[in-house]
């Protein structure tokens, strides 16, 4: 009887089968009947010695012990098929491909920037006196604060050209033609500036004038 227990071992090893416990507990019940019909019937005082009443114990133990301990281990959870445990995990699905649902994430998203804003273009426009005067057709001219463009207009066949200043300093002129159309493009903080011809002797004979900046 121990060497048929000794036989099973192996296949107790194998958690997922049941084929151990039904052995153990086959194995058991028919020690069980062996001992109240086959021998029990017939030798009323088996066992008739205290070394085979040990015996018999023993089996009995070791056979009680098979079958509770194979219950135990067939008992046991099966692992997780990949499958399960990709699912688990988040992984992509070995047999599907598909991938598994993404995760849900708390948190307010970053707004989206804001283009940068660009400084407004205003243009103003001026121009040479006709018929050989030194002078512009306006003293005054006025814009607001940003990027500004001042078109210069010079039909006199006199080369003359715009100066912008402040305070002594000039900031930017068209370049020195006749007979065409110049400007130049500056960048205006809110202020009075002045604006001239540089050709010499020209601002002297009047070709200058104011230019506002609100």
């Amino acid at each position: 009887m121990l060497g048929a227990l000794a036989q099973l071992s192996p296949v107790l090893a194998e958690e997922k089968s049941k084929v151990p416990f039904y052995i153990a507990g086959g194995v058991l019940a028919i020690w069980a009947l062996v001992l109240a019909i086959g021998i029990g019937l017939r030798r009323p005082r088996f066992p008739s010695t205290l070394i085979g009443e040990r015996a018999v114990i023993a089996i009995s133990a070791v056979l009680v012990l098979g079958a509770a301990s194979t219950a135990v281990i067939t008992s046991t959870a099966p692992a997780k098929s990949s499958a399960e445990e990709a699912k688990a995990s988040g992984a992509p699905n070995a047999t599907t491909g598909a991938p598994a649902p993404p995760k849900a994430t708390t948190g307010t998203p970053a707004p989206p920037s804001s283009p940068a804003h660009a400084s407004p273009l205003h243009v103003v426009h001026l121009a040479a006196a006709t018929g050989g005067q030194l002078a512009y057709d306006t003293k005054q001219l006025s814009t607001q604060a940003g990027t500004v463009t001042i078109t210069f207009e010079n039909a006199s066949p006199l080369e003359h050209n715009v100066t912008i200043g402040q305070v002594r300093k000039v900031l930017g002129e068209t370049p020195t033609f006749t007979n065409g159309t110049r400007s130049v493009t500056l960048n205006l903080k809110p202020g009075t500036y002045t604006f001239y011809c540089s050709v010499p002797g020209h601002r002297q004979a009047g070709m200058e004038g104011t230019l506002k900046v609100t």
